[in-house]
């Protein structure tokens, strides 16, 4: 098959062009079992292409591939790997506004606000990894003075990467391009709900990359995501996802002794003081709670405890600054606010806000449906804010991953900190406040992996991101995820005596 490399304006026939595929050794094939699915166009449930239906027989070809292609780039010298990633990202860079588009028509989300984004940060992700070559050093160790002892890095090998549809380009690109660069070659599962950007980005990649070093299969979990944790020449597995799912890659990891790296969910808290800067505080709120990806969003700030000083006004800014946002076509650069993804998913968030109404919230209902008849059958959703719940309530506990925030009132430091911290979850944690001792104790006293004072920015190229407790292990992002969880490290001891 073969597909244009050229930056693509009309998303639709991208799609159908991609359709069908998995990509193998550098070279678009079909499922071993001529399977496919439909991928379907949230906003308006039109069926936009068909991805390969994955299975263990293409994980077989796909590692195979892998396993091939890594004797090789093993030995290109690391700042020449570093090059080959940089250079993935400068032609990605060229691809911003196409893949933008793409993943905007597959997942419902809106263009300008969150899908032309992440295929931004994507390019920047693999550019900065691209100058790391140079950091995968070894040490010398002061062992014994007739003898010389050093420490080398070396690839782990083949890596499998299973990634999410919520911001699949940007969790696939902290995976595979710190393994890359590290020496190692990667097969990359996409979610079943967004495949065919992914697919575009492995094909943009492989003009660049030797064939086999990254490998895309599309597929569902037990039958393609399975086989490959569990592939005998897989040698490290990076996941994102559910926590349920994260325990099952976990336990399959740990019976063939391999390393895992699992990003998994959040139900993080947001402390807004009496003093804080509110009309910023508000800012942050919107931007934590991801309303512009409908709150799909592992890092949401789902849980934010207010001052009793400024919570009605906290509550009244925040209704308003959401109730202005206009949901619509996520390829309409005038939409702030896409879709859910899929209908298993609208019927999950719906069942956590009818939750909360049982359980006596108050639900503020905020912005207004589409009115274009195209989108009747899209996948929309009002954003919730819940006020007055119960913190036992199931929508202030679990993980919603849709556009549901708690407020809760609070009068009391000490009190709000006990509740932020009074979960499974450790991901992500903000706290708004001008007093300085107040902010140092909280980043040191929240139980999180990420905490930021009187911002909420989403993950970015060198910072190290992961999270504690039932979020998972191991940190992404960063140089440290580079050096711990793609590279092992070798003692090597010369005696000439």
């Amino acid at each position: 098959m073969t597909v244009s490399t050229a930056p693509q304006s009309d998303p639709h026939a991208l799609a159908q062009a991609l359709s069908g595929h998995h990509l193998i050794d550098g070279a678009f094939v079909a499922a071993a079992s001529g399977r496919t699915f439909d991928v379907v166009n949230p906003a308006t449930g039109v069926v936009i292409g068909q991805a390969a239906e994955g299975d263990a027989a293409d994980v077989d070809r796909a590692v195979a591939a892998a396993a091939a292609a890594q004797a090789e780039w093993k030995t290109v010298p690391a700042r020449q790997r570093g090059k080959l990633v940089a250079a993935c990202g400068a032609r990605l860079a060229e691809h911003v506004d196409e893949l933008g588009r793409l993943i905007a028509l597959e997942t419902g989300k809106a263009l300008r606000t969150e899908s032309r984004v992440e295929a931004s940060v994507l390019a920047d992700m693999f550019v900065f990894f691209g100058g790391l070559g140079s950091e995968l050093k070894g040490e010398t160790v002061p062992f014994n003075p007739s003898m010389m002892t050093v420490t080398v890095r070396e690839p782990v090998g083949v890596v499998g990467a299973i990634i999410p549809w919520n911001v699949p380009l940007l969790l696939m690109a902290m995976k595979i391009a710190p393994a890359l660069v590290a020496g190692n070659t990667v097969v990359v599962k996409s979610a079943e709900e967004a495949p065919l950007t992914v697919l575009r980005v492995c094909q943009i990649m492989n003009e660049i990359l030797p064939a086999g070093c990254f490998n895309m299969l599309s597929g569902f979990g037990p039958e393609c995501g399975g086989p490959l944790v569990a592939h005998p020449k897989v040698a490290k597995v990076s996941f994102t996802g559910s926590v349920e799912t994260g325990r099952i890659v976990a336990r399959a990891a740990a019976d063939r002794l391999i390393p895992a790296t699992l990003e998994l969910g959040g139900k993080s808290p947001m402390i807004v003081m009496g003093d804080a800067d509110l009309d910023r505080a508000v800012e942050g709120a919107i931007t934590g709670m991801r309303f512009t990806r409908q709150g799909q969003s592992c890092t949401a700030s789902s849980r934010i405890y207010v001052h009793e000083s400024v919570h009605d006004a906290f509550v009244e800014k925040v209704r308003a600054r959401v109730d202005a946002m206009k949901m619509g076509d996520p390829l309409d650069e005038e939409t702030d606010i896409g879709t859910i993804i899929s209908p298993q998913q609208l019927e999950k968030v719906k069942g956590y806000i009818e939750a909360g109404r049982k359980a006596g919230a108050t639900a503020i209902t905020c912005s207004r449906m589409p009115k274009d008849p195209a989108l009747s059958k899209g996948l929309f959703l009002q954003p919730v804010v819940f006020t007055d719940i119960a913190a036992d309530a199931p929508p202030a506990k679990e993980e919603i991953f849709g556009p549901v925030a708690c407020i809760f009132r609070f009068s009391d430091y000490e009190e709000a900190l006990a509740a932020a911290n009074d979960s499974e979850y450790g991901l992500a944690a903000t706290i708004w406040t001008k007093d300085l001792r107040t902010a140092m104790d909280a980043t040191q006293r929240l139980e999180a992996g990420f905490v930021q004072v009187n911002q909420n920015l989403v993950v970015q190229p060198n910072l190290s991101y992961g999270g504690v407790k039932s979020s998972g292990l191991g940190k992404e992002a960063s140089l440290e995820s580079m050096l711990e969880h793609f590279t092992h490290k070798k003692t090597i001891i010369f005696n000439m005596t």
